[in-house]
């Protein structure tokens, strides 16, 4: 039998072959299957299985409906964190919060799905990742439907925790599911859609819950959360199956309660930072009722500290249970395949400058230019044009970049928009000059964000999608609280400098009368600048804030732009990609080669 005709064989179906070709050329994939099996780790052989399962299950009926099914789920999520700040001034005058309950609201929504995202990733492996994700749905939707009606700020926090479990259920598990029911092209495509909603839903969240506030109430910015989550309910129930459920042999207690704390500690001391103090404590520690305060010391160093001894003894026990064939919470020997290694820590470092310029803008433009919570939302949402832009583009280029290659694309966008955002930031211009830039923004943050999953989870086995997923989530909402917390220091310690630098060349003031204009303009974010710009004869004293704070957060901008290309760099460390193309040529190469 000739070459060419062997050649044309390969191409052929199954069944075809064997008619035309007169032998049995799926013996030969089976051999090669074989060889590549042979003289590699259990977890190669789970790959090379895994990709078959997720072929075969693949083929759904309606791929893209399950596919709007979770992402109407996950944009819960985004949601639920975009907006809930533009909700905060509303809540306090509503629910009479002090400080300390307008921090952990926020606080604790982040604890607990920081500290739980690996848990449950590895539960929606045993429990079946759509019964899990469907369950996480009615858990979140449980706790908005009890923050809008909450009477009190403790049933506020309550409520928060309660959403929080149920987001952490849903995010591991829907990159899991869109890992195993979509390969290939279909794939790229997927994460590429998440990726475009994910920033999408980020933009939109400020817009959505400022006009809600503005016309309704704040508590229908949880309560809308209700139809769009039975929609979510509905469309997983009918178009995503049923996953196979592992056998239950057992969970790891010891496992879950180290990532857990750690996370949790390690979380909490980067929020509680900037109002406690980094390493002096600048006031006791309040936690509802309880007050404490260690002699000098913040807690906040304390709570760092703690969570990085706990999550290396996490490593440890994970290591140590892998080796002695025990249930573990995460497989270790995740980390010896090079794409998921460097994937999780390209997510790490990126994502500590990715989403500090979300942060830093919306204060800026409200104090600086004096724009309303819908107003400033409606620039932020410009961000969606480039994120849905790139959301459409992601399959053509992919195919013709490589997945890598994209998200190394989208970093380059993402670092020349903030680099753009911070030239665009001044006291004269109007803030709609931020859109170009933020748009270029978006491109590559549609590019980068769900790409990055991609490609993270390329080579990881199908059965451990959950456990893996989970690991690269929780990387990223490390860095992303971490970039928050670094961010934040930079803005306020910089806002700090430049305006006690500024005010103190106004001479009509006393010593003791600048530093308490600077102590009240920074520890109210900038917002007193409003106030003052009401009081005559304070001119001098807006102009000097408004230029110290734009200052400020330029250079935010531009480090959060430096720690992107930190990630780009880490990058570096992605096995190439190969192109289709040469792909499948060497595969069929490949074939023919095992049949002679």
């Amino acid at each position: 039998m000739g070459g060419e005709e062997i050649q044309r064989c390969v191409l052929v179906g199954t069944r075809t072959r064997r008619t035309l070709c007169g032998v049995r050329t799926t013996r030969s994939v089976h051999r090669r299957r074989t060889r590549f099996s042979q003289g590699t780790d259990e977890m190669t052989t789970a790959t090379a299985a895994g990709d078959f399962a997720a072929q075969e299950s693949g083929r759904l009926p309606r791929p893209w409906a399950g596919l709007f099914a979770l992402l109407s789920g996950v944009s819960l999520i985004v949601l639920d964190g975009s907006l809930v700040n533009i909700l905060i001034p509303s809540m306090v005058s509503d629910l009479n919060l002090n400080r300390s309950q307008v921090l952990w609201c926020n606080s604790a929504y982040a604890l607990v799905f920081a500290g739980l995202l690996i848990t449950a990733g590895r539960l929606g492996d045993r429990i079946g990742r759509r019964r899990f994700f469907m369950i996480g749905t009615v858990i979140f939707m449980f706790g908005s439907v009890i923050a809008g009606a909450a009477p009190n700020p403790g049933i506020l926090i309550l409520a928060r925790v309660i959403a929080a479990v149920g987001g952490a259920m849903m995010l591991p598990t829907s990159t899991a599911i869109i890992n195993v029911e979509f390969t290939g092209e279909r794939r790229a495509i997927a994460f590429g859609m998440f990726g475009a909603v994910f920033g999408g839903m980020a933009a939109l969240g400020p817009v959505l819950g400022g006009w809600l506030t503005q016309d309704f109430s704040w508590r229908w910015a949880f309560y809308v959360n209700i139809p769009v989550g039975l929609i979510s309910l509905a469309l997983m129930f009918k178009y995503i199956p049923v996953s196979v459920k592992e056998k239950m042999d057992g969970l790891d207690p010891v496992g879950v309660f180290l990532s857990a704390i750690g996370l949790g500690s390690l979380i909490l001391g980067l929020i509680d930072g900037q109002q406690y103090g980094w390493w002096k404590a600048l006031e006791a520690t309040s936690i509802g009722p309880i007050s404490f305060n260690p002699p000098g010391l913040s807690v906040a160093p304390i709570a760092i500290a703690f969570g990085i001894v706990l999550l290396i003894a996490f490593g440890f026990w994970e290591a140590h249970r892998n080796r002695q064939n025990k249930v573990a919470l995460v497989n270790t020997g995740l980390f010896k395949i090079r794409r998921f290694t460097f994937g999780s820590l390209t997510a790490l470092v990126v994502a500590l400058g990715e989403f500090g310029v979300l942060f830093v803008l919306p204060l800026w433009i409200e104090a600086v230019h004096g724009y309303g919570p819908l107003e400033t939302g409606a620039i932020l949402a410009v961000l969606a044009v480039g994120t849905f832009i790139s959301g459409g583009l992601a399959r053509k280029a992919a195919a013709a970049l490589g997945a890598t290659r994209l998200v190394r694309a989208g970093m380059i966008f993402e670092i020349i928009g903030v680099i753009g955002v911070g030239c665009a930031m001044s006291t004269s211009w109007s803030p709609w000059w931020l859109a170009p830039p933020l748009i270029l923004y978006g491109l590559g943050l549609g590019f980068d964000a769900a790409q990055l999953t991609n490609v993270a989870l390329e080579d990881v086995p199908v059965d451990q999608s959950g456990s893996a997923s989970s690991v690269t989530s929780t990387f990223r909402q490390v860095g992303s609280a971490l970039g928050a917390a670094m961010l934040g220091a930079v803005l306020f310690s910089t806002f700090s400098g430049t305006l006690t630098r500024d005010i103190s060349k106004e001479t009509q003031f006393s010593a003791e009368q600048q530093q308490q204009i600077v102590d009240t303009v920074v520890n109210t974010s900038g917002q007193a600048i409003i106030a003052y710009e009401k009081i005559p004869g304070d001119s001098a004293v807006v102009t000097d804030a408004k230029q110290s704070y734009t200052d400020a957060a330029r250079y935010t901008a531009f480090s959060a732009a430096g720690l992107v290309a930190l990630g780009l760099i880490f990058s570096l460390g992605l096995p190439r990609d190969e192109r289709p193309d040469r792909k499948t040529k060497k595969k069929n190469e490949e074939l023919v080669h095992d049949h002679e």
